[in-house]
Protein backbone atom coordinates (compact mmCIF):
# COMPACT_ATOMS: atom_id res chain seq x y z
CA UNK A 1 0.00 0.00 0.00
CA UNK A 2 0.82 3.46 -0.60
CA UNK A 3 1.46 6.34 1.57
CA UNK A 4 3.13 9.91 1.95
CA UNK A 5 5.25 11.01 4.22
CA UNK A 6 6.85 14.75 5.13
CA UNK A 7 10.58 14.28 5.52
CA UNK A 8 13.04 18.12 6.80
CA UNK A 9 15.65 18.02 4.15
CA UNK A 10 19.25 19.75 4.78
CA UNK A 11 18.56 22.83 3.51
CA UNK A 12 15.53 23.40 6.33
CA UNK A 13 12.20 22.67 3.77
CA UNK A 14 10.00 19.76 4.27
CA UNK A 15 9.87 17.30 1.79
CA UNK A 16 6.93 15.13 0.34
CA UNK A 17 7.33 11.86 -0.60
CA UNK A 18 5.03 8.97 -1.80
CA UNK A 19 6.60 5.69 -0.31
CA UNK A 20 5.36 1.40 0.08
CA UNK A 21 7.06 -0.47 2.49
CA UNK A 22 9.40 -3.44 1.34
CA UNK A 23 10.59 -6.02 4.10
CA UNK A 24 10.15 -3.06 6.50
CA UNK A 25 12.29 -1.26 4.35
CA UNK A 26 11.10 2.07 2.47
CA UNK A 27 10.79 2.59 -0.94
CA UNK A 28 10.58 5.75 -2.33
CA UNK A 29 7.95 5.94 -5.28
CA UNK A 30 7.87 9.61 -6.01
CA UNK A 31 9.41 12.60 -4.74
CA UNK A 32 6.71 15.54 -4.95
CA UNK A 33 9.07 18.40 -4.27
CA UNK A 34 9.88 20.07 -1.22
CA UNK A 35 7.80 23.22 0.43
CA UNK A 36 9.28 26.63 2.14
CA UNK A 37 5.53 27.07 4.15
CA UNK A 38 2.52 25.72 4.99
CA UNK A 39 0.37 26.58 2.06
CA UNK A 40 3.22 24.64 -0.20
CA UNK A 41 3.14 21.99 2.47
CA UNK A 42 -0.62 21.48 2.18
CA UNK A 43 -0.41 21.81 -1.65
CA UNK A 44 1.96 19.09 -1.90
CA UNK A 45 0.08 16.48 0.51
CA UNK A 46 -2.89 16.79 -1.73
CA UNK A 47 -0.91 15.61 -4.63
CA UNK A 48 0.07 12.97 -3.04
CA UNK A 49 -2.64 11.55 -1.89
CA UNK A 50 -4.03 12.58 -5.66
CA UNK A 51 -0.73 10.59 -6.66
CA UNK A 52 -2.03 7.54 -4.69
CA UNK A 53 -5.24 7.60 -5.93
CA UNK A 54 -4.43 7.56 -9.50
CA UNK A 55 -1.62 5.14 -9.13
CA UNK A 56 -2.99 2.78 -7.29
CA UNK A 57 -6.66 3.32 -7.30
CA UNK A 58 -7.04 3.24 -3.61
CA UNK A 59 -8.42 5.90 -1.94
CA UNK A 60 -7.73 7.85 1.36
CA UNK A 61 -9.55 6.16 4.23
CA UNK A 62 -9.19 9.88 5.75
CA UNK A 63 -9.26 12.27 2.70
CA UNK A 64 -7.98 15.82 3.28
CA UNK A 65 -10.49 18.19 4.13
CA UNK A 66 -8.28 21.39 2.97
CA UNK A 67 -8.81 22.73 -0.25
CA UNK A 68 -5.22 24.14 -0.37
CA UNK A 69 -4.46 27.63 -1.78
CA UNK A 70 -2.99 26.36 -5.32
CA UNK A 71 -4.74 25.08 -8.37
CA UNK A 72 -3.65 21.61 -9.57
CA UNK A 73 -4.04 23.55 -12.89
CA UNK A 74 -0.53 23.01 -13.35
CA UNK A 75 0.12 19.76 -12.44
CA UNK A 76 -1.92 18.96 -16.25
CA UNK A 77 -0.64 19.61 -19.37
CA UNK A 78 -3.85 19.98 -22.65
CA UNK A 79 -2.67 17.34 -24.96
CA UNK A 80 -5.65 17.36 -27.44
CA UNK A 81 -9.35 17.35 -27.93
CA UNK A 82 -12.11 14.37 -28.37
CA UNK A 83 -15.38 15.11 -30.27
CA UNK A 84 -17.25 12.45 -28.30
CA UNK A 85 -20.11 14.50 -28.80
CA UNK A 86 -20.55 14.35 -31.95
CA UNK A 87 -19.72 10.47 -31.71
CA UNK A 88 -22.47 9.87 -29.67
CA UNK A 89 -25.05 11.51 -31.15
CA UNK A 90 -24.34 9.60 -34.61
CA UNK A 91 -23.69 6.35 -32.17
CA UNK A 92 -27.29 6.96 -31.12
CA UNK A 93 -28.78 7.77 -34.56
CA UNK A 94 -27.12 5.00 -35.48
CA UNK A 95 -29.05 2.85 -32.85
CA UNK A 96 -32.13 4.49 -33.91
CA UNK A 97 -31.59 3.55 -37.51
CA UNK A 98 -31.48 0.27 -36.05
CA UNK A 99 -28.01 -1.02 -37.87
CA UNK A 100 -26.16 -1.31 -34.76
CA UNK A 101 -27.68 -4.63 -33.69
CA UNK A 102 -26.65 -6.17 -37.27
CA UNK A 103 -23.06 -5.41 -37.02
CA UNK A 104 -19.40 -4.30 -34.94
CA UNK A 105 -18.38 -1.33 -33.29
CA UNK A 106 -15.67 -0.67 -35.96
CA UNK A 107 -18.33 -0.12 -39.13
CA UNK A 108 -20.71 1.73 -37.34
CA UNK A 109 -17.69 3.95 -36.25
CA UNK A 110 -16.28 3.61 -39.72
CA UNK A 111 -20.00 4.87 -40.76
CA UNK A 112 -19.52 7.70 -38.15
CA UNK A 113 -15.71 9.40 -39.06
CA UNK A 114 -17.22 9.13 -42.83
CA UNK A 115 -19.42 11.70 -41.93
CA UNK A 116 -17.04 14.02 -40.01
CA UNK A 117 -13.86 13.44 -41.85
CA UNK A 118 -13.92 11.20 -44.76
CA UNK A 119 -10.56 9.33 -45.52
CA UNK A 120 -9.26 5.68 -46.30
CA UNK A 121 -10.76 2.59 -45.04
CA UNK A 122 -7.13 2.52 -43.01
CA UNK A 123 -6.82 6.39 -42.57
CA UNK A 124 -10.56 6.11 -41.34
CA UNK A 125 -9.05 3.72 -37.97
CA UNK A 126 -6.41 6.38 -37.31
CA UNK A 127 -8.99 9.27 -37.02
CA UNK A 128 -11.40 7.39 -35.25
CA UNK A 129 -8.75 7.02 -32.35
CA UNK A 130 -7.19 10.64 -32.97
CA UNK A 131 -10.98 12.28 -32.51
CA UNK A 132 -13.01 9.82 -30.26
CA UNK A 133 -10.38 8.23 -28.29
CA UNK A 134 -11.34 4.91 -29.88
CA UNK A 135 -8.85 1.79 -30.94
CA UNK A 136 -9.38 -0.41 -33.19
CA UNK A 137 -6.48 -2.74 -34.84
CA UNK A 138 -5.91 -2.73 -38.68
CA UNK A 139 -5.95 -6.56 -38.28
CA UNK A 140 -10.08 -6.07 -37.53
CA UNK A 141 -10.39 -4.81 -40.38
CA UNK A 142 -9.36 -6.72 -43.12
CA UNK A 143 -10.84 -9.92 -40.76
CA UNK A 144 -14.34 -8.41 -40.19
CA UNK A 145 -14.62 -6.23 -43.95
CA UNK A 146 -15.47 -9.58 -45.97
CA UNK A 147 -18.49 -10.18 -43.86
CA UNK A 148 -19.83 -6.66 -44.16
CA UNK A 149 -20.94 -6.86 -47.95
CA UNK A 150 -23.68 -9.42 -46.98
CA UNK A 151 -25.53 -6.69 -44.56
CA UNK A 152 -26.53 -4.43 -47.26
CA UNK A 153 -30.14 -6.55 -47.77
CA UNK A 154 -30.24 -5.78 -43.97
CA UNK A 155 -29.22 -2.55 -44.10
CA UNK A 156 -31.56 -1.56 -46.45
CA UNK A 157 -34.55 -3.17 -45.04
CA UNK A 158 -33.88 -1.26 -41.43
CA UNK A 159 -33.81 1.91 -43.36
CA UNK A 160 -36.79 1.61 -44.96
CA UNK A 161 -38.46 0.63 -41.71
CA UNK A 162 -36.90 3.96 -40.28
CA UNK A 163 -38.47 5.65 -43.08
CA UNK A 164 -41.41 4.38 -42.11
CA UNK A 165 -41.60 5.46 -38.39
CA UNK A 166 -39.77 9.19 -38.95
CA UNK A 167 -41.48 10.05 -42.57
CA UNK A 168 -44.47 8.16 -42.73
CA UNK A 169 -42.47 6.02 -46.10
CA UNK A 170 -45.08 3.86 -47.51
CA UNK A 171 -43.63 2.69 -50.67
CA UNK A 172 -46.16 5.07 -52.77
CA UNK A 173 -43.89 7.32 -54.42
CA UNK A 174 -39.80 7.05 -55.01
CA UNK A 175 -37.48 9.38 -56.72
CA UNK A 176 -35.01 7.45 -59.06
CA UNK A 177 -31.80 8.84 -60.69
CA UNK A 178 -27.92 7.82 -61.36
CA UNK A 179 -24.75 9.07 -60.86
CA UNK A 180 -21.23 8.25 -62.22
CA UNK A 181 -17.94 7.56 -59.45
CA UNK A 182 -14.79 7.27 -60.78
CA UNK A 183 -11.39 5.60 -59.61
CA UNK A 184 -7.99 6.57 -59.24
CA UNK A 185 -7.29 3.90 -62.22
CA UNK A 186 -7.11 4.03 -65.90
CA UNK A 187 -7.26 0.11 -66.12
CA UNK A 188 -10.63 -1.49 -66.60
CA UNK A 189 -11.94 -4.91 -65.23
CA UNK A 190 -15.70 -6.54 -64.88
CA UNK A 191 -17.23 -3.95 -62.95
CA UNK A 192 -15.25 -0.64 -63.45
CA UNK A 193 -16.03 0.27 -66.95
CA UNK A 194 -15.00 3.69 -69.11
CA UNK A 195 -18.47 4.98 -70.23
CA UNK A 196 -20.62 7.78 -70.31
CA UNK A 197 -18.68 10.27 -66.97
CA UNK A 198 -20.98 12.81 -64.69
CA UNK A 199 -17.49 13.55 -63.07
CA UNK A 200 -15.81 14.49 -66.67
CA UNK A 201 -13.58 11.78 -66.03
CA UNK A 202 -14.38 9.68 -69.24
CA UNK A 203 -10.69 8.32 -69.56
CA UNK A 204 -10.89 6.46 -66.46
CA UNK A 205 -12.77 3.26 -65.40
CA UNK A 206 -16.22 4.17 -63.44
CA UNK A 207 -19.07 2.49 -61.63
CA UNK A 208 -22.63 3.76 -62.49
CA UNK A 209 -24.54 4.01 -59.09
CA UNK A 210 -28.76 4.46 -58.92
CA UNK A 211 -30.23 5.82 -55.86
CA UNK A 212 -33.75 6.39 -55.12
CA UNK A 213 -34.99 8.35 -52.26
CA UNK A 214 -38.45 9.48 -50.76
CA UNK A 215 -40.13 12.35 -50.99
CA UNK A 216 -38.83 13.94 -48.10
CA UNK A 217 -35.26 13.16 -49.80
CA UNK A 218 -34.42 10.40 -47.28
CA UNK A 219 -32.47 7.62 -49.42
CA UNK A 220 -34.15 4.28 -49.37
CA UNK A 221 -32.20 2.01 -51.76
CA UNK A 222 -28.91 1.97 -54.15
CA UNK A 223 -27.44 -0.26 -56.50
CA UNK A 224 -24.36 -0.84 -58.56
CA UNK A 225 -23.77 -1.30 -62.47
CA UNK A 226 -20.56 -1.33 -64.50
CA UNK A 227 -19.59 1.94 -65.56
CA UNK A 228 -20.30 1.66 -68.98
CA UNK A 229 -24.24 0.24 -68.58
CA UNK A 230 -26.78 2.92 -69.91
CA UNK A 231 -28.36 4.62 -67.39
CA UNK A 232 -32.06 3.83 -68.52
CA UNK A 233 -30.97 0.39 -68.14
CA UNK A 234 -30.43 0.90 -64.50
CA UNK A 235 -34.38 1.64 -63.72
CA UNK A 236 -35.83 -1.46 -64.10
CA UNK A 237 -33.36 -4.04 -62.09
CA UNK A 238 -33.36 -1.80 -58.99
CA UNK A 239 -37.08 -0.71 -59.28
CA UNK A 240 -38.38 -4.36 -59.53
CA UNK A 241 -35.96 -5.32 -57.43
CA UNK A 242 -37.31 -3.31 -54.54
CA UNK A 243 -40.96 -4.19 -55.41
CA UNK A 244 -40.45 -7.74 -55.07
CA UNK A 245 -38.53 -7.54 -51.79
CA UNK A 246 -40.91 -5.18 -50.39
CA UNK A 247 -44.19 -6.70 -51.65
CA UNK A 248 -45.48 -3.44 -52.90
CA UNK A 249 -48.32 -3.21 -54.63
CA UNK A 250 -49.09 0.60 -55.33
CA UNK A 251 -46.02 2.32 -56.87
CA UNK A 252 -45.09 4.99 -58.90
CA UNK A 253 -41.29 6.01 -59.61
CA UNK A 254 -40.04 9.80 -60.48
CA UNK A 255 -37.04 9.96 -63.08
CA UNK A 256 -35.53 11.79 -65.55
CA UNK A 257 -35.79 11.81 -69.70
CA UNK A 258 -32.93 9.23 -69.89
CA UNK A 259 -34.67 6.88 -68.14
CA UNK A 260 -37.52 7.02 -70.88
CA UNK A 261 -37.69 4.31 -73.63
CA UNK A 262 -40.19 2.08 -75.29
CA UNK A 263 -38.82 -0.87 -74.27
CA UNK A 264 -38.86 0.56 -70.53
CA UNK A 265 -42.32 1.60 -70.80
CA UNK A 266 -43.70 -1.54 -71.49
CA UNK A 267 -41.87 -3.04 -68.73
CA UNK A 268 -42.91 -1.00 -66.56
CA UNK A 269 -46.84 -1.38 -67.59
CA UNK A 270 -46.77 -4.99 -67.94
CA UNK A 271 -44.99 -4.54 -63.80
CA UNK A 272 -48.01 -2.18 -62.89
CA UNK A 273 -45.38 0.27 -62.09
CA UNK A 274 -46.75 3.75 -62.77
CA UNK A 275 -44.18 6.34 -63.54
CA UNK A 276 -43.63 10.07 -64.13
CA UNK A 277 -40.49 10.92 -66.13
CA UNK A 278 -39.37 13.84 -68.10
CA UNK A 279 -39.86 14.14 -72.29
CA UNK A 280 -37.22 15.50 -74.59
CA UNK A 281 -39.56 17.26 -76.79
CA UNK A 282 -36.78 17.62 -79.59
CA UNK A 283 -37.15 14.11 -80.37
CA UNK A 284 -41.19 14.28 -80.51
CA UNK A 285 -42.73 12.39 -83.73
CA UNK A 286 -43.48 14.85 -86.28
CA UNK A 287 -47.17 14.31 -86.15
CA UNK A 288 -47.22 14.56 -81.76
CA UNK A 289 -44.71 17.67 -82.67
CA UNK A 290 -47.22 19.51 -84.80
CA UNK A 291 -50.12 18.41 -82.33
CA UNK A 292 -48.44 20.45 -79.59
CA UNK A 293 -47.05 23.15 -81.36
CA UNK A 294 -50.78 24.19 -82.62
CA UNK A 295 -52.53 23.19 -79.62
CA UNK A 296 -50.31 24.41 -76.45
CA UNK A 297 -50.75 28.00 -75.26
CA UNK A 298 -47.48 29.85 -74.95
CA UNK A 299 -49.23 31.78 -71.65
CA UNK A 300 -47.21 31.53 -68.03
CA UNK A 301 -48.57 28.62 -66.44
CA UNK A 302 -50.56 26.47 -69.19
CA UNK A 303 -50.77 23.40 -69.67
CA UNK A 304 -51.81 20.68 -72.32
CA UNK A 305 -51.67 16.52 -72.31
CA UNK A 306 -52.02 14.64 -75.40
CA UNK A 307 -51.94 10.99 -75.91
CA UNK A 308 -48.62 9.44 -76.58
CA UNK A 309 -47.28 5.52 -77.56
CA UNK A 310 -45.42 6.84 -74.24
CA UNK A 311 -47.98 7.45 -72.23
CA UNK A 312 -49.73 10.90 -71.60
CA UNK A 313 -47.40 13.86 -72.89
CA UNK A 314 -48.15 16.71 -70.30
CA UNK A 315 -46.46 19.84 -71.79
CA UNK A 316 -46.20 23.44 -69.46
CA UNK A 317 -44.76 26.73 -70.91
CA UNK A 318 -42.98 28.90 -68.68
CA UNK A 319 -42.11 32.55 -68.92
CA UNK A 320 -39.10 32.15 -67.15
CA UNK A 321 -37.80 29.37 -69.01
CA UNK A 322 -39.21 30.92 -72.45
CA UNK A 323 -36.24 33.36 -71.98
CA UNK A 324 -33.72 31.37 -70.18
CA UNK A 325 -34.19 28.74 -73.36
CA UNK A 326 -34.02 31.81 -76.08
CA UNK A 327 -30.80 33.18 -74.24
CA UNK A 328 -29.21 29.51 -74.64
CA UNK A 329 -30.69 29.25 -78.22
CA UNK A 330 -29.17 32.71 -79.07
CA UNK A 331 -25.65 31.65 -77.77
CA UNK A 332 -25.53 28.41 -79.43
CA UNK A 333 -26.37 30.25 -83.02
CA UNK A 334 -23.45 33.15 -82.33
CA UNK A 335 -21.38 30.16 -81.51
CA UNK A 336 -22.10 28.26 -85.03
CA UNK A 337 -22.16 31.34 -86.66
CA UNK A 338 -18.40 32.05 -85.38
CA UNK A 339 -17.57 28.39 -87.21
CA UNK A 340 -19.12 29.24 -90.08
CA UNK A 341 -16.69 32.11 -90.06
CA UNK A 342 -13.72 30.73 -89.47
CA UNK A 343 -13.94 26.93 -89.75
CA UNK A 344 -11.80 25.03 -87.88
CA UNK A 345 -11.08 21.27 -86.68
CA UNK A 346 -13.52 21.60 -83.71
CA UNK A 347 -16.96 22.15 -86.65
CA UNK A 348 -19.35 20.79 -83.34
CA UNK A 349 -22.38 22.85 -82.58
CA UNK A 350 -25.96 22.12 -82.32
CA UNK A 351 -26.91 24.12 -85.06
CA UNK A 352 -24.18 23.22 -87.66
CA UNK A 353 -25.04 21.41 -90.34
CA UNK A 354 -23.19 19.69 -93.02
CA UNK A 355 -24.74 19.13 -96.56
CA UNK A 356 -22.56 18.14 -99.47
CA UNK A 357 -19.47 18.41 -97.62
CA UNK A 358 -20.58 21.86 -96.90
CA UNK A 359 -21.21 23.91 -93.65
CA UNK A 360 -24.43 25.42 -92.84
CA UNK A 361 -26.61 26.68 -90.42
CA UNK A 362 -29.35 24.53 -89.25
CA UNK A 363 -32.13 26.09 -90.62
CA UNK A 364 -34.83 23.16 -89.92
CA UNK A 365 -33.57 23.12 -86.40
CA UNK A 366 -33.83 26.49 -85.16
CA UNK A 367 -36.97 26.40 -86.62
CA UNK A 368 -38.37 23.80 -83.91
CA UNK A 369 -36.17 24.93 -81.16
CA UNK A 370 -37.67 28.43 -81.37
CA UNK A 371 -41.47 26.36 -81.56
CA UNK A 372 -39.73 24.90 -78.30
CA UNK A 373 -39.16 27.89 -76.26
CA UNK A 374 -40.29 27.98 -72.82
CA UNK A 375 -42.05 24.29 -73.39
CA UNK A 376 -41.30 21.11 -70.75
CA UNK A 377 -42.27 18.05 -71.49
CA UNK A 378 -43.50 15.00 -68.99
CA UNK A 379 -44.52 11.56 -69.45
CA UNK A 380 -46.99 9.54 -67.31
CA UNK A 381 -49.07 6.44 -67.33
CA UNK A 382 -51.80 8.44 -64.38
CA UNK A 383 -54.57 9.26 -65.74
CA UNK A 384 -55.93 12.96 -65.24
CA UNK A 385 -58.09 12.09 -62.60
CA UNK A 386 -55.95 9.73 -60.62
CA UNK A 387 -53.09 12.67 -60.50
CA UNK A 388 -53.37 16.19 -62.14
CA UNK A 389 -51.64 17.59 -64.62
CA UNK A 390 -50.30 20.37 -62.02
CA UNK A 391 -49.46 17.58 -59.58
CA UNK A 392 -47.28 15.22 -61.99
CA UNK A 393 -46.00 18.46 -62.78
CA UNK A 394 -44.70 18.99 -58.88
CA UNK A 395 -44.09 15.51 -58.96
CA UNK A 396 -41.40 15.36 -61.31
CA UNK A 397 -39.96 18.93 -60.28
CA UNK A 398 -39.35 16.78 -56.52
CA UNK A 399 -36.58 15.06 -58.19
CA UNK A 400 -34.32 17.77 -57.38
CA UNK A 401 -34.19 15.45 -53.87
CA UNK A 402 -31.88 12.69 -55.57
CA UNK A 403 -30.00 15.28 -56.74
CA UNK A 404 -29.60 17.30 -53.79
CA UNK A 405 -28.64 13.24 -51.85
CA UNK A 406 -25.69 12.91 -54.64
CA UNK A 407 -24.02 16.16 -53.71
CA UNK A 408 -24.10 15.21 -50.23
CA UNK A 409 -22.49 11.64 -51.17
CA UNK A 410 -20.06 13.51 -53.27
CA UNK A 411 -19.40 16.37 -51.77
CA UNK A 412 -19.54 16.11 -48.18
CA UNK A 413 -18.78 12.01 -47.68
CA UNK A 414 -16.41 12.10 -50.61
CA UNK A 415 -17.55 9.30 -51.99
CA UNK A 416 -15.49 9.55 -54.93
CA UNK A 417 -12.89 8.92 -56.36
CA UNK A 418 -12.48 5.65 -55.53
CA UNK A 419 -9.12 4.21 -54.29
CA UNK A 420 -10.47 0.29 -54.12
CA UNK A 421 -9.75 -1.97 -57.10
CA UNK A 422 -11.62 -5.36 -56.50
CA UNK A 423 -15.50 -6.06 -56.01
CA UNK A 424 -15.87 -6.75 -52.68
CA UNK A 425 -14.30 -3.81 -51.68
CA UNK A 426 -15.95 -1.27 -53.74
CA UNK A 427 -19.31 -2.11 -52.69
CA UNK A 428 -18.37 -2.24 -49.09
CA UNK A 429 -17.27 1.47 -49.44
CA UNK A 430 -20.69 2.08 -51.15
CA UNK A 431 -22.49 0.35 -48.43
CA UNK A 432 -20.77 2.72 -45.88
CA UNK A 433 -21.27 5.84 -48.16
CA UNK A 434 -25.12 4.74 -48.19
CA UNK A 435 -25.40 4.41 -44.20
CA UNK A 436 -23.60 7.79 -43.81
CA UNK A 437 -25.63 9.48 -45.94
CA UNK A 438 -28.98 8.28 -44.85
CA UNK A 439 -27.94 9.50 -41.24
CA UNK A 440 -27.00 12.93 -43.13
CA UNK A 441 -29.76 13.44 -44.67
CA UNK A 442 -32.07 12.47 -41.51
CA UNK A 443 -30.26 14.88 -39.76
CA UNK A 444 -30.41 17.84 -42.38
CA UNK A 445 -34.32 16.93 -42.55
CA UNK A 446 -34.74 17.15 -39.23
CA UNK A 447 -32.62 19.96 -38.25
CA UNK A 448 -32.96 22.54 -40.93
CA UNK A 449 -29.19 22.47 -40.98
CA UNK A 450 -26.43 21.24 -43.90
CA UNK A 451 -24.45 18.38 -42.71
CA UNK A 452 -21.42 20.16 -42.88
CA UNK A 453 -23.06 23.22 -40.39
CA UNK A 454 -24.72 20.29 -38.45
CA UNK A 455 -20.80 19.28 -37.92
CA UNK A 456 -19.24 22.66 -37.14
CA UNK A 457 -21.99 22.80 -34.59
CA UNK A 458 -21.06 19.73 -32.83
CA UNK A 459 -17.49 20.21 -33.08
CA UNK A 460 -18.08 22.84 -30.72
CA UNK A 461 -18.51 20.89 -27.81
CA UNK A 462 -15.05 19.52 -27.32
CA UNK A 463 -13.77 17.28 -24.15
CA UNK A 464 -10.40 17.92 -23.61
CA UNK A 465 -7.36 15.04 -22.91
CA UNK A 466 -5.72 16.52 -19.85
CA UNK A 467 -2.08 14.92 -18.82
CA UNK A 468 -1.65 14.91 -15.27
CA UNK A 469 2.10 14.77 -15.73
CA UNK A 470 2.74 13.71 -12.21
CA UNK A 471 0.63 10.00 -12.69
CA UNK A 472 1.43 10.38 -16.68
CA UNK A 473 -2.41 9.51 -16.76
CA UNK A 474 -4.92 10.90 -19.02
CA UNK A 475 -7.77 12.39 -18.00
CA UNK A 476 -11.03 13.64 -19.62
CA UNK A 477 -13.14 16.56 -19.40
CA UNK A 478 -15.91 16.72 -20.84
CA UNK A 479 -17.26 19.72 -22.68
CA UNK A 480 -20.71 21.45 -21.63
CA UNK A 481 -23.37 21.27 -24.39
CA UNK A 482 -24.71 24.81 -25.52
CA UNK A 483 -28.21 25.60 -25.63
CA UNK A 484 -28.14 25.80 -29.39
CA UNK A 485 -26.73 21.78 -29.36
CA UNK A 486 -29.89 21.31 -27.25
CA UNK A 487 -32.25 22.31 -29.40
CA UNK A 488 -31.12 20.63 -32.40
CA UNK A 489 -31.09 17.23 -30.24
CA UNK A 490 -34.52 17.91 -29.59
CA UNK A 491 -35.51 18.13 -33.33
CA UNK A 492 -33.65 14.80 -33.88
CA UNK A 493 -35.58 13.61 -30.92
CA UNK A 494 -32.67 12.56 -28.44
CA UNK A 495 -33.35 14.93 -25.97
CA UNK A 496 -36.83 15.31 -24.16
Amino acid sequence: MLKYRSVKTNSGKIAVQVYYLNNRKRVIVKHLGSASTNDELNNLKQQAEQFIGDYSNQVSLFPSSKSGAYSYLEQYECVGFYYRFYYDTIQRLIARLGIGELTSNLFKDLITIRILEPASKLRSIELIEKYFGIKHRRQNYYKEAPKWNSLKEHAIAKVNEFAKREYGFDYSLLFYDVTTLYFESFEDDDLRKTGFSKDSKSQQPQIVVGLMVSKDGFPIAFDVFPGNTFEGHTILPVVKTFIVKNNVSSFTVVADAAMISNDNIRELKSQGIHYIVGARLGNLPQAIFEELDAKIKREDGKTIRLHTDKGHLICSFSNARYKKDKYEMEKQILKAESILKSPSKNTKAKFVKAHNEKLGLNEELIKKSTKLLGIKGYYTDLDEQYLPSNMVIERYHELYRVEQAFRVAKSDLETRPIFHFKDEPIKLHLLICFLALTISKHIEIKTGLSIRRFITEAKKVTDAKMLNKLTQKEEIVKGKVTKELKELLVKLDLLH
